[in-house]
């Protein structure tokens, strides 16, 4: 061993050493600890007689087990150290100073990776060892602190393997062969197979009682907990057995408003996953008044609209009459989806909008005329007149160039727009501009058109080229292929 890397393993021993205690003491401030849910019969599980005993025995087996030690440090500093050099290059050496600067992310890897190896340990199928068991469920514990990093993600991982009672990395479903694989045929129809995660009744337990410990825990242990939740919501099998939607019920209900909003990012799978009680969770947490919670409904709610359909409405309604300009914006925003419930409510909450004062709700109003138009090419709620004489200057541009665009593709539509702009007396010099500089021909024609001379433009369709799939004898000059492509 050289002598940067003897260096960096003594001192991240010594970190990860009192790491290690400290968190026992957070893990084990709830006892007893549950049971291990696996055990060998001719063993017995002989639970620890108090949190000191426990924690001498995680330091008497961390420093016996030195190989597993720098085993997993060799891990981490693969992870974390930047890849800017030679693969024969020692990682030790080459980032001595800047691995002893991150000492403390180093140990908190360190810590979570040893939670990995004796929880493994705990769930050998073969030998299980009960003493792994006891230091790896209070070591999780102790680590889930923070709603963000290895808690996240690795903590997640290890919370659903408790509840499987399998080894972490070794319960993942097989999945489907895809085109990259050697394996998949085209043409094949296989059923879709259902996942085979099994909960265990007693790893179940184990799990319920570190979720229990994170809810009654301060506000990072509760956003934790949240982040669990969503990521646990993809495993179907698990939900009724952990108590997941009650969990979000409680949690809808937060006297603190960061919780609730997390809350809202789980909607869409709760729904998905029992629509009832996604509707229920949705007005649990629509009923809070708190600007934080409001906003982050309004963000979900195009996801709300293609779960619950109609039930979705009435909590459009409620966020465009809020007088906050973050939900009103995201409200107003989401009003298109309501055309694929019913056309003619769709394009009368668009007319109550066109007069709103905020200017973000006028302009989120603009990209639904493209449909608008094809249904209702008359324009009887004057959605067109109203936005054009609009003063702001964004909604004006946006309008405008959904016109240039709809004479290109839709000359009978646009002829039948600005007919209804001339008759009301609409000052159009700002759509003729552009449109000169674009089509000086087809400009004119209209501007004749509308004076009562002539004919409207008509359509030209360009020819669109089919590919024969053999070269061409010769290839077009290069002015004339340019020419195709010009609009």
């Amino acid at each position: 061993m050289s002598k940067s890397r003897g260096t960096i393993s003594d001192e991240a021993f010594e970190r990860v050493a009192t790491g290690l205690v400290e968190a026992l003491e957070r893990g084990t401030e709830a006892w007893p600890l549950p049971e291990p849910p696996m055990s060998d019969p001719d063993f017995p599980a002989i639970p620890p007689t108090s949190p000191h005993a426990l924690f001498e025995q995680g330091l008497g087996i961390l420093s016996i087990d030195r190989g597993m030690f720098d085993r997993h440090l060799n891990t981490v500093v693969d992870l974390i150290v930047p890849h800017r050099m030679n693969l024969t290059d020692d990682p030790f050496e080459v980032h001595q100073k800047w691995l002893r600067r991150r000492m403390d992310e180093v140990a908190h890897r360190l810590l979570f990776h040893i939670a990995t190896d004796w929880l493994a340990q705990a769930f050998d199928p073969h030998a299980p060892n009960t003493d792994r068991w006891w230091l790896s469920i209070a070591l999780v514990n102790g680590l889930a602190t923070t709603p963000h990093g290895q808690p996240v993600h690795q903590g997640y991982h290890l919370v659903e393997s408790i509840a499987l009672a399998e080894r972490p990395g070794t319960w993942h479903t097989q999945p489907e062969a895809g085109p990259q694989h050697m394996d998949w045929n085209p043409h094949a129809v296989v059923p879709r197979m259902a996942s085979t995660v099994v909960a265990h009744e007693r790893g179940v337990e184990a799990a319920r009682w570190l979720l229990e410990r994170l809810e009654g825990g301060d506000l990072d242990r509760r956003l934790l907990l949240l982040e669990w939740v969503r990521l646990l919501l993809e495993r179907p099998p698990l939900i009724e057995p952990l108590g997941l939607r009650d969990i979000l019920l409680r949690r809808a209900a937060d006297p603190v408003a960061e919780v609730a909003n997390r809350v809202t990012l789980c909607l869409a799978k709760a729904i998905e996953g029992d629509r009832e009680f996604g509707h229920q969770l949705a007005l649990r947490l629509h009923e809070r008044e708190e600007t934080l919670v409001q906003r982050a409904m309004a963000d979900v709610l195009t996801r709300l609209f293609r779960r619950l359909t109609w039930d979705a409405l009435p909590l459009l309604d409620d966020m465009l009459a809020s007088e906050d300009e973050g939900v009103l914006a995201a409200a107003s925003a989401t009003v298109g989806d309501v055309k694929y419930l019913d056309k003619d409510q769709w394009a009368d909450r668009l007319r109550q909008l066109v007069d709103h004062p905020l200017a973000i709700v006028r302009r989120n109003l603009v990209p639904n005329l493209r449909e608008y138009v094809e249904f209702d090419p008359a324009d009887r709620r004057g959605l067109f007149f109203a936005l054009w004489q609009d003063g702001d200057e964004v909604v004006r541009i946006r309008l405008r160039e959904l016109l240039l665009r709809m004479e290109e593709v839709a000359p009978e539509h646009f002829a039948n727009q600005i007919k209804a702009l001339a008759d009301a007396n609409a000052n159009l010099e700002p759509l003729w501009e552009p449109m000169m500089l674009r089509h000086p021909e087809r400009c004119e024609a209209w501007k004749t058109w509308l004076q009562g001379n002539g004919e409207p433009p008509s359509h030209q369709l360009r020819p669109v080229h089919q590919s024969t799939m053999e070269a061409p004898e010769a290839l077009p000059e290069l002015d004339d292929a340019l020419r195709s492509l010009d609009p």
